[in-house]
């Protein structure tokens, strides 16, 4: 039961209202008149019984005792206590003391910066380029697409396009050469767009002759992002098995004709091929 005048006090019932637990079974008889209308039947000892509030609601509520950590905590700390600011020699050296000690501090510090500075080469990061000569990358670092050639500077793709057709970027063109030397699909250009690419290695995996793989070679930064798309391949034809087969050197050189970097539907050659077109050649970002 809660009383709006208590100011957060917890009182019984019998402090709210003495009357009931008084003994007297009730209001008097002259309050009841008033608030109840006229006096009914007298009850029987039964229903005043039931009526009438026991003995645990009557009782006073227990006083609140300190809590178990209020022994161990200084009066500082406890509820209500007054609150004091630590000072920084609060663990007993004093003043004095808390100056030394940043002092000591400070000199290890500078004691580590100065041998560090007596014996660089040894301490100090070799930072690139400097280190470009035994510079080792991890084996599956993936840095540049590349094509798989033999010695002759020949390939393997069948032009299948699986490749291109699994980029999510459409980050690789393949194109076709329009007179078939020798085989029904012959390479013109494997075009790779590396400002596209999200190097997810799906091309390499879904390649069905391994002609794909990344290297581990990071040094393509440009002034002109036209520069980051480009041939991957050398000569244009059929694969090297098919060229193998070939009889005679000179149905093998005629099978195949040379492919530089930028030949092909790449950014610079659109550009090359319309010098006025201002989209393609003039985003140097």
């Amino acid at each position: 039961m809660d009383d709006p005048n208590h100011n957060g006090e917890v009182r019984s019932p019998a402090a709210l209202d003495p009357a009931p637990c008084a003994g007297g079974g009730g209001r008097p008889e002259s309050d009841r008149g008033a608030a109840l209308g006229p006096p009914r039947p007298a009850d029987s000892a039964a229903d005043q019984a039931a009526r009438s509030p026991t003995a645990e609601a009557c009782a006073d509520p227990p006083q609140r005792g300190p809590r178990s950590g209020d022994a161990e905590m200084p009066q500082s700390r406890r509820m209500g206590g007054p609150v004091e600011a630590a000072a920084p020699w609060i663990d007993g050296v004093g003043p004095i003391g808390a100056m030394v000690e940043g002092a000591r501090s400070l000199a290890r510090g500078m004691a580590v910066t100065l041998s560090h500075l007596a014996r660089p080469s040894q301490v100090v990061t070799q930072e690139y380029p400097e280190n470009r000569a035994t510079l080792r990358l991890p084996p599956r670092f993936r840095g540049q697409l590349a094509f798989v050639h033999d010695p002759r500077g020949l390939h393997k793709c069948t032009v299948c396009r699986i490749c291109e057709e699994m980029c999510p970027n459409v980050s690789i063109i393949i194109t076709a050469r329009d007179r078939p030397a020798v085989s029904k699909k012959e390479l013109d250009t494997f075009v790779w767009r590396l400002d596209s690419c999200t190097w997810c290695n799906t091309c390499v995996m879904v390649c069905p002759h391994a002609v794909l793989e990344f290297r581990p070679t990071f040094e393509t930064a440009v002034y002109d992002r036209r520069l980051l798309a480009y041939a991957l391949n050398r000569t244009a034809g059929p694969t090297w098995p098919v060229i193998d087969k070939l009889e005679s050197a000179e149905a093998q050189a005629a099978a195949t004709e040379p492919r530089a970097p930028f030949d092909g539907p790449t950014l610079l050659a659109r550009a090359r091929a319309k010098p006025g077109d201002g989209e393609e050649g003039g985003d140097g970002g």
